[in-house]
């Protein structure tokens, strides 16, 4: 973990993102958890410990995205990993889309992650390079109905990423994204828990999938920490799908 000990994550509180800051404490990095949920985030770094911090912040916000990420660096000695995780949701056709939650969605999704690099990117070029790392979604490599504002999205982080590693390679800063599809998280059961049959839902869903079930939020923190760290040197601009088999892009 040398390349990475101290670890800013957005979305920290739960999920993915929360998966991410616990296994990069456990593997001794220092972890920054920002997130709109405060208590919550201050929840989970109690139950961290030392070497962990939880800031409030709101991606789409960049004053707040500018204070967040300052105190951050502030608290961690400098920063060495940025995990973009923070992201929301949309399902609606679209002429049931409302202009404020498009707004919404792109703000958290794809300006969020353009905000926080921005901001981080002063601190890791002072400490001689780093990672960041976005985590987009399966669904921004193989569309879904319905979901047009997330797929948007989605598909945009990516190629955000693509464009920022040809960028910053020179400052010796590598910039990757994860694709997950199907995770077991707050986010994910919020899509298919209120309908009104929620196990079928949940097993047409499963049907997918190649490997015919849902993922836990540790097997993608376990690819976000590989590109994250120096065992990932040589890897740059790439999108990785974590998805069992949805995408085969």
């Amino acid at each position: 973990m040398s390349e990475s000990t101290r670890f800013l994550v957005t979305g920290g509180a739960s999920g993915i993102g929360l998966a991410v800051a616990r296994l990069a404490h456990a593997r001794g990095a220092g972890v920054a958890l920002l997130d709109r949920d405060v208590e919550a985030a201050r929840r989970a770094q109690e139950s961290l410990g030392a070497r962990a911090v939880a800031i409030a912040c709101d991606v789409a916000d960049p004053d707040s995205v500018a204070v967040a990420v300052n105190e951050a660096a502030d608290f961690l000695g400098g920063l060495a990993a940025v995990v973009n995780a923070a992201g929301i949701d949309l399902q609606a056709s679209l002429p049931e889309i409302e202009d404020a939650d498009w707004s919404r969605v792109l703000g958290v999704n794809l300006t969020g992650p353009m905000l926080v690099c921005r901001a981080a990117l002063p601190h890791l070029r002072r400490g001689g390079g780093g990672t960041i790392v976005n985590v987009a979604s399966a669904a921004g490599l193989a569309p879904l109905a319905h979901r047009s504002a997330y797929c948007a999205t989605k598909a945009g982080v990516i190629m955000f990423g693509k464009s920022l590693a040809m960028e910053l390679a020179a400052d010796a800063i590598r910039v990757n994204s994860v694709c997950p599809g199907a995770v077991d998280t707050p986010l994910f059961r919020g899509s298919y828990e209120h309908g009104a049959d929620p196990e079928a839902e949940l097993a047409r869903i499963r049907a997918r999938y190649a490997l015919n079930r849902i993922a836990r939020p540790e097997e993608l923190a376990e690819a976000i920490l590989f590109l994250s760290s120096p065992a990932s040197s040589f890897v740059t601009g790439i999108a990785m799908a974590v998805d069992g088999g949805r995408s085969y892009h």
